[in-house]
């Protein structure tokens, strides 16, 4: 007689792999730098820089361009897909049927979660847009690995085509510096749900990577896994950097602004290797996590590893810093500090994110937000 499934539990914070967590750790840091730029007003914003700065701002908005923007999201979009592998996985006894309502609710209480952070603090919340795309996600958990990596191939190449520009000349989206909160709550619901209905197209290919990896615990068993990290870690990585030239050096003052059908291709593959990239930072943590001796893990790459268990609320910690110092009726700092300045400030809020997770962990405290994203999800508290 078959016994019936036991009720379905999160991982213990002991038992998980250090290798996703160091990576969704140190890449809030660069959710922090990415998002905070956008912020910026300037006598001339291009693809969300001012182009009147220093020649220090000049080098930072290289950096960025180079290694930061259109790199982390990705990463983040393959973690997810990975995570929602090993869940599946792990309620597999269950049955599909349960596994699905699982990740419905799951995905629901992103949604809610995403929303309220939207309305009341940034609009360019990426929660709900997970928890858009995992509603379809719960269905993509049982197809073959061959369709799978179909999807992530189509993905790409809807990526390659020549779309939006990011040298394109802008102010801020009215949505980050509102000018009243009753214009902030009309402005910030619009904009998010364009990014909870288009954020997910965004993140479908890296997800479905990240599903496809999860079914072979890639991440988690790097030992297996070298020669396919290492190759997905420098080929992704090596492809970003290069990738990312034609915009950075234009964002940067370094050459001159190209025509407008350049300027689309140079979007592009900028976006292209972008995704690639994210499959390289997710790898290259893989293998450092391998690589770093257990005494090395401490007390630095345990922090950033319990940023990265607690992700969720770290990265909802960021955004009462951008609403405090940008909105335009609170500090309104946005046409006063640079790009250098801001990557400083972004820099100082996930390091005093850290610091935060590490203290966490050494009480032995989940975060606020996985806690109620456990409590949902599985109908009782985390153990």
């Amino acid at each position: 007689m078959t016994e019936p499934a036991g009720p379905a539990r999160a991982t213990p914070l002991a038992a998980r792999a250090p290798g996703p967590d160091l990576a969704r750790g140190f890449m809030l840091l660069f959710i922090a730098l990415a998002n905070s730029h956008h912020f910026l007003r300037g006598a001339t914003v291009r693809g969300g820089y001012p182009q009147d700065g220093s020649g220090l701002d000049s080098a930072v908005t290289w950096l960025l361009s180079t290694f930061v923007d259109g790199r982390a999201f990705p990463m983040f979009g393959l973690l997810f897909g990975y995570g929602v592998a090993r869940i599946a996985d792990r309620q597999r006894a269950a049955g599909p049927r349960r596994v699905r309502r699982l990740l419905w609710r799951r995905s629901l209480v992103l949604v809610a979660v995403g929303l309220l952070h939207a309305v009341l603090l940034f609009a360019g919340d990426i929660l709900t847009a997970y928890g858009v795309l995992l509603l379809v996600g719960a269905l993509l958990v049982r197809w073959r690995d061959r369709w799978l990596l179909v999807v992530a191939v189509l993905h790409l190449l809807l990526l390659a085509l020549p779309g939006d520009s990011a040298l394109h000349v802008a102010p801020p989206e009215p949505a980050l510096l509102p000018p009243d909160p009753a214009a902030a709550v009309v402005l910030r619901a619009q904009l998010s749900l364009v990014v909870a209905l288009a954020g997910p197209i965004g993140f479908l290919g890296p997800f479905v990577l990240g599903l496809w990896a999860g079914r072979r615990r890639v991440l988690e068993a790097p030992s297996r896994h070298r020669t396919l990290l290492r190759v997905t870690a420098a080929a992704g990585l090596g492809a970003a950097i290069l990738g990312a030239q034609p915009v950075a050096l234009v964002l940067a003052g370094a050459t001159p602004v190209p025509g407008d059908g350049t300027a689309a291709l140079y979007s592009s593959l900028h976006g292209v290797t972008g995704v690639l990239g994210g499959l390289g930072y997710a790898a290259l943590f893989a293998l450092l996590a391998d690589w770093l001796p257990t005494r090395a893990r401490r007390p630095v790459t345990d922090a950033v590893a319990a940023t990265g268990q607690r992700s969720m609320t770290c990265y909802l910690a960021q955004s009462p810093v951008w609403a405090l110092v940008f909105t335009p009726f609170l500090l309104d700092l946005s046409g006063t500090l640079t790009v250098a300045g801001t990557a400083l400030l972004a820099a100082a809020t996930w390091a005093a994110t850290v610091l935060l997770a590490g203290w966490l962990r050494r009480t032995g405290r989940r975060g606020p937000f996985e806690s109620l994203v456990r409590r949902v999800t599985y109908g009782a508290p985390p153990r």
